[in-house]
């Protein structure tokens, strides 16, 4: 047999590898620059890529949600996800892009004499369709100590990378919520999830790997001269290296009767068992806002409460993100699904029985209406009042400006995750705050390989998604635009939007039932390549740009 890699069959790799295994495919099936997906066995989907020549072989399905990746989008030596943008590397499988946790088995490739592909996996992936990489334990020698703070998608990431790194001294993950990490991005849109469908891992991975989480506990002070961390449990630990990831709080608008009962905030899995609890199918809700927490909450709760009204202060839902005609079909969405939208409103005060329970909201045409249930969409503030006097500089939003390795103004305190105002991919030249679940999920791991030595730039692309009534909407970019080209059909939610600036450039593409565009998109911009308004206005030659992705960028002169 000829091989595609260099390597020779050793007594260590026939333990560790299956047979080599024929698959329904030739070498010259595939054209350059090609996916396909092949069986390895009835239990193991294989991806297949070709390029340069060259033969690659990685798992089939995303680790995040199990999207099939011959779908996604084929970059440089990487794949991105269809549905929601993570990306892995096809040499390694490893996961280089978010959402998700894992990343990819890999195959050995090899051919038969005749073209023939046959595949070698490791035994120990087999089992399962991720791959957990290597992580070291704490040494007792190894006298550092790197605290994470924040227990949602960044410090998750965080914690593991750093293991994965090699940094074997005291790693303590201290966790505000009760719960280990978990999804929080399904709370809003399956409230009846419990934690054991939520947690990305167990407390036993964590003892495996000597992460020392402490739950339900917060920071409280940071003193960065004497590089120690206050807690709420009354310790205070020295610290060599901190990320602090410390996300945001729901905001409560200064409302009369906003502190009533059953007046509620979507942020963590206690809100939602609270809001789940008040549920039946005679309870009258009301979101306020048009938010994404809001959106996704009134859809969630229509089919289960006895009536939904949404009130927002905008003509259309998702104005600002989308545009007015995306947010006019949805508005359109959401009134044909028997949620009562009240636009360009707003609830001027929130009036309680004696028993200090919410009845009835007053909205500003003075109209008041019954409910039983109200929950905010409102906005949130960041988690930074612990770094008052640190050292620290904060923004007056409470944002932390980072280098693009993620450290603040004080040596060896790194930032991530929703409190961090960082660079990004694309054309922002400033520094910007993006609370998306992905960006936070990057963040967690570059700054994790900084603080162990590494050097890794920030290189992402934030990549965001909602799932409202079925319709899931992706979302890649950032930027101002003054015009949106609107391709496919509004109607049926079969679209691409392209939103445009003045400067006749793409700042951000947006899909529903056109994967994987979007994926295509965030895969672009990370090449370091743009597009131009010149390249989509003929409805003839619009995806033509998406060949671009594997096209190596011109030499600099």
């Amino acid at each position: 047999m000829a091989a595609t890699m260099s390597m020779s069959t050793t007594t260590s790799d026939a333990v560790e590898y299956t047979e080599a295994i024929a698959v329904e495919c030739k070498i010259t099936d595939l054209k350059d620059n090609e996916m396909r997906q092949v069986d390895f066995d009835e239990d193991n989907r294989v991806l297949l890529v070709k390029q340069n020549g060259r033969l690659q072989a990685v798992g089939a399905k995303c680790t995040h949600y199990g999207a099939p990746l011959n779908t996604g989008a084929l970059g440089l030596g990487r794949v991105r996800c269809p549905w929601h943008g993570a990306c892995f590397n096809l040499e390694t499988g490893d996961i280089e892009d978010f959402p998700g946790l894992d990343s990819l088995p890999c195959y050995r490739v090899e051919l038969g004499d005749e073209g023939q592909v046959m595949l070698r996996a490791k035994k120990s992936d087999l089992a399962k369709s991720k791959r957990l990489k290597n992580m070291v334990r704490r040494r007792p020698e190894d006298e550092r100590v790197f605290i994470v703070v924040g227990g949602g998608p960044s410090g998750a990431v965080a914690v593991e990378t750093i293991r994965q790194e090699g940094f074997t001294g005291r790693l303590v993950f201290i966790c505000k919520e009760d719960y280990l990490p978990y999804d929080r991005v399904k709370i809003s849109k399956a409230m009846m999830l419990d934690i054991d469908q939520l947690r990305f891992r167990d407390e036993q991975f964590y003892k495996d790997h000597d992460i020392e989480v402490w739950l339900g506990v917060a920071a409280e002070k940071l003193d960065t001269a004497q590089k120690e961390l206050h807690c709420s449990n009354g310790y205070v630990v020295k610290y060599d290296k901190i990320y602090l990831a410390t996300g945001c709080t729901p905001y409560r608008p200064p409302i009369p009767g906003v502190e009533l009962e059953n007046v509620c905030t979507v942020r963590e899995l206690a809100d939602t068992k609270a809001i789940y609890e008040l549920i039946t199918p005679e309870t009258r809700v009301v979101c306020l806002g048009s938010s994404f927490i809001a959106m996704e909450a009134a859809a969630g709760l229509v089919s289960k409460a006895g009536s939904v009204m949404l009130v927002a202060k905008d003509t259309v839902p998702f104005k600002t993100s989308f545009g007015p005609e995306i947010g006019e079909r949805v508005l359109r969405l959401y009134q044909d699904s028997n949620v009562d939208m009240r636009m360009e409103s707003g609830i001027t005060e929130i009036i309680g029985n004696e028993a200090g329970k919410v009845v009835e909201v007053e909205l500003l045409d003075g109209t008041r209406v019954p409910c039983d249930l109200l929950i905010l969409g409102t906005g949130s503030k960041l988690n930074t009042q612990y770094l008052a006097r640190s050292g620290v500089k904060v923004n007056k939003n409470g944002s932390v400006d980072v280098t693009d390795f993620l450290e603040s103004n004080v040596p060896d305190v790194y930032v991530g995750g929703d409190i961090a105002k960082a660079h990004i991919l694309g054309l922002a030249h400033d520094r910007v705050n993006i609370g998306h679940y992905q960006l936070a999920q990057y963040h967690g791991r570059v700054a994790a390989i900084n603080m162990c030595g590494g050097v890794k730039k920030l290189e992402a692309v934030p990549f965001f998604f909602t799932m409202i009534f079925g319709k899931g909407i992706r979302y890649a970019g950032h930027g101002t635009y003054s015009q949106v080209i609107i391709d496919g059909d509004l109607e049926d939610f079969k679209f691409v939007a392209y939103f445009v600036n003045d400067a006749a450039t793409v700042t951000a593409v947006a899909s529903c039932g056109r994967d994987p565009v979007v994926a295509q998109f965030a895969e672009l911009i990370s090449q370091g390549k743009c597009l131009g308004l010149d390249q989509i206005s003929d409805p003839a030659t619009r995806q033509d740009w998406t060949k671009k992705l594997a096209e190596p960028l011109p030499p600099v002169l």
